[in-house]
């Protein structure tokens, strides 16, 4: 075969398989022990982590705003869209417009955590994200959705994630 019949079959080849559907992809999976990454032998990184674990398992799963001054400044830089900076901001989002009821806390979190790292004053924790696939409403595909924290003395001071807007 002479080498521009070689190199068209390969221009053909490459060029089908890129007009494919994605039809691989490994699902995103929760961590086995999602409690055991919110440790660290670092006694800093460590207190951060367990304030953002607080803050998905006390305020964000169960609700319990009550405790918001636990784990967030008052100034709680928001960089969620829908969300207005404060501490009071978030409650009130969470509250009045969501109304998500309060519950109680549970032992472990039941949300699909991923992955924590931690460095400095940032925590980053990642989550399964499930979602309907646009092309057929009867199947679902997993991503990944994130939290991350910025730590003052133990508290979450500011956030971001990758929520857009409505």
């Amino acid at each position: 075969m002479s080498r521009i019949k070689v190199g068209f079959a390969a221009f053909a080849l490459a060029a089908a398989v890129t007009h494919l559907p994605a039809l691989a992809q490994d699902p995103v999976l929760k961590a086995a022990d999602a409690e055991a990454l919110f440790t660290s032998a670092d006694p800093k990184l460590h207190r951060n982590k367990q304030a953002a674990y607080h803050i998905i398992r006390d305020l964000l799963e169960a609700g319990q705003w009550d405790q918001a001054d636990l784990w967030l400044t008052e100034r709680y830089i928001q960089h969620n869209p829908s969300v207005t900076s404060g501490r009071q901001g978030i409650i009130d989002f969470f509250t009045r417009v969501l109304k998500i009821p309060s519950k109680p806390i549970p032992k472990k979190t039941s949300w699909p955590v991923v992955a924590v790292v931690a460095e400095g004053d940032y925590v980053t924790v990642a989550f399964v994200r499930e979602i309907k696939d646009p092309a057929d409403a009867t199947k679902s595909y997993t991503t990944t959705a994130f939290d991350m924290w910025r730590f003052v003395d133990g508290k979450a001071d500011e956030h971001w994630d990758g929520a857009t807007r409505p």
